[in-house]
């Protein structure tokens, strides 16, 4: 007997999704590519299976990526325009040593023909899957698909929630128009079903047919938009010439040298996040807002317990309070070790102390509004 599927929506409240500690995006390269679905696109010989070839290698090994950490684990490239041959001679100029753990496959099912299966098996025999490249779309959709905005963003779809599933990235090789266009990332062949159905879109622009200099132009949910400027070698490696993003760094990672700083001589503090963003970026040189400084702390609650310091968001008297506390905190410690909140801190009127001044324990101003 079938049982009746419930019609209610799973919904969780702002104040309850302001609270909870959600589990940041995993990055198989480091503020470039996350877990999700991506496509890079170039102009036919451009290049983009050898950069394709190099991530997969890289990846495996756990190798930066112009100098961005990699997040090793098992890659699959599905090299479906290539014979084994080629590969293999492409893997001899671009590295000495191919790991065990980078996979390549000239052949597959294609998309509703048998390759999501496919693509589940591999996952289930490598668990520790970080990357899969298709090369090329065209390839896994066959010779007769419908190239409408339904079918673009439904096919991609697909691939997407595997993704998502499995918490890994997969890399869509694709090729631009040949028209020219004012935004680089509308050249991508297709309709606008395929860049709203990917988590990042890259487009690979060679300066002059041959001259092998190119521009990475990237834009994504989850990253900022930036260009990279490229220059392949004689091993066709494609190698950093220069990078619009000029901070390496996220705020994310910042914020934990922050707090790590500011609790170097501190047991705990409880404040609003108004006082808290005030005392860790007191000239506003790290542009560190109140909603920053809670979203950040959040998504950033694992990281903190690794350094010894727990991080609780709560709301009292309807204020919205951050607690940190470190580790080997004691409440028998004397009080004078424990770094205060002005109670006039909240307001702005009240200069805030220096570091290591104070008398106990942080706590709530009576103004702040909680923002």
């Amino acid at each position: 007997m079938k049982t009746r599927e419930t019609k209610i929506l799973n919904t969780i409240d702002g104040a309850t999704l302001m609270s909870t500690p959600l589990q940041p995006l995993n990055f198989v390269v480091d503020t470039l590519i996350s877990q999700g679905l991506h496509i890079l696109a170039g102009s036919p010989k451009v290049g983009k299976s050898w950069l394709a070839l190099w991530l997969a290698v890289s990846v495996a090994k756990g190798e930066p990526i112009w100098g961005m950490s990699t997040r090793q684990g098992t890659t699959l490239y599905l090299c479906l325009e290539d014979s084994t041959l080629r590969i293999q001679n492409r893997l001899f100029e671009i590295t000495e040593d191919a790991p065990a753990n980078a996979h390549f496959c000239t052949e597959s099912f294609i998309l509703d023909r048998g390759l999501e299966e496919q693509l589940e098996n591999f996952i289930a025999e490598h668990p520790d899957t970080m990357l899969i490249i298709i090369d090329t779309l065209q390839m896994i959709r066959g010779m007769n698909y419908d190239n409408s905005y339904a079918n673009d963003y439904r096919d991609l779809s697909v691939l997407k929630k595997i993704a998502d599933k499995h918490a890994i990235a997969i890399l869509l090789i694709h090729h631009l128009r040949k028209e020219l266009a004012d935004d680089v990332f509308n050249r991508i062949s297709g309709t606008t079903g395929i860049s709203g159905a990917v988590d990042s879109s890259f487009t690979l622009i060679e300066d002059k047919r041959g001259s092998g200099k190119a521009k990475l132009h990237c834009i994504g949910r989850d990253i900022e938009y930036r260009e990279i400027e490229l220059s392949r070698n004689g091993e066709n490696v494609w190698e950093l010439v220069s990078d619009s993003r000029v901070q390496p760094e996220l705020l994310g990672d910042r914020i934990i040298f922050l707090l790590s700083a500011f609790m170097k001589d501190r047991y705990e503090f409880i404040g609003t996040p108004t006082e808290l963003a005030a005392r860790i970026d007191p000239d506003d040189m790290e542009g560190i807002s109140p909603r920053k400084v809670s979203r950040q702390i959040l998504q950033s609650v694992d990281a903190l317990r690794k350094i010894g310091i727990s991080s609780t968001l709560r709301r009292s008297n309807g204020k919205r309070l951050i607690e940190l506390r470190r580790a080997d905190s004691d409440d028998s410690q004397p009080p004078g070790k424990i770094d205060p909140v002005d109670p006039a801190d909240g307001c702005g009127n009240t200069e805030i102390p220096p570091f290591g001044e104070g008398k106990q324990s942080a706590r709530p101003t009576s103004s702040d509004s909680g923002t």
